[in-house]
């Protein structure tokens, strides 16, 4: 914990920027009211993380500033996780086990994610969600948010990494 106290602040108004507007686009009511994504804290969690990993993919990088960008966003998203488990009343010491299963959640989902997007598998991609998203639900339109996905990537790719890391990063629903 003191330690905090001298690490570098990387909470700067584009990562703030950049993780408000994920967060945004996350909680699009479409995708609870018409694509089937349970209306829930896992879902909702579901959601940031599926912007979060289009958002990582388009941002890998082997430059030092994109990495330091991309680690400060990751950051931001699981101070916020912290806080609203906090919120909701999750005990301290509950807190790092599930903070902990959450990263590793995310970290399977964004492999998962980039290894089906980047073969271009559309199968592979609604398999992904099926497990990820949708599992609890039936007869989900699964197709309907892996072609949101694949569009939202397209849309992230024809913005410039510089804009993304000033802050400016657009989502769309119908991209």
């Amino acid at each position: 914990m003191i330690l905090s106290l001298f690490r570098k602040n990387t909470d700067t108004a584009p990562v703030y920027a950049v993780y408000n507007a994920i967060v945004a686009q996350s909680r699009q009511p479409v995708f609870y009211a018409e694509w089937g994504v349970p209306d829930t804290v896992t879902g909702r969690f579901d959601m940031i993380s599926l912007h979060m990993a289009l958002l990582f993919r388009r941002l890998r990088s082997d430059d030092r500033k994109v990495k330091e960008f991309s680690q400060a966003v990751f950051d931001l998203f699981f101070k916020d996780m912290d806080r609203s488990l906090r919120e909701m009343g999750v005990g301290d010491l509950s807190i790092a086990k599930r903070i902990q299963k959450m990263g590793n959640l995310f970290f399977g989902l964004l492999a998962a994610v980039n290894a089906a997007m980047d073969s271009l598998n559309m199968q592979a991609l609604d398999d992904v969600l099926s497990r990820n998203v949708y599992a609890e639900v039936d007869n989900p339109p699964v197709r309907k948010l892996s072609e949101y996905m694949v569009a939202q990537s397209d849309l992230l790719g024809g913005q410039s990494i510089e804009a993304i890391m000033a802050g400016n990063v657009t989502m769309e629903l119908n991209a």
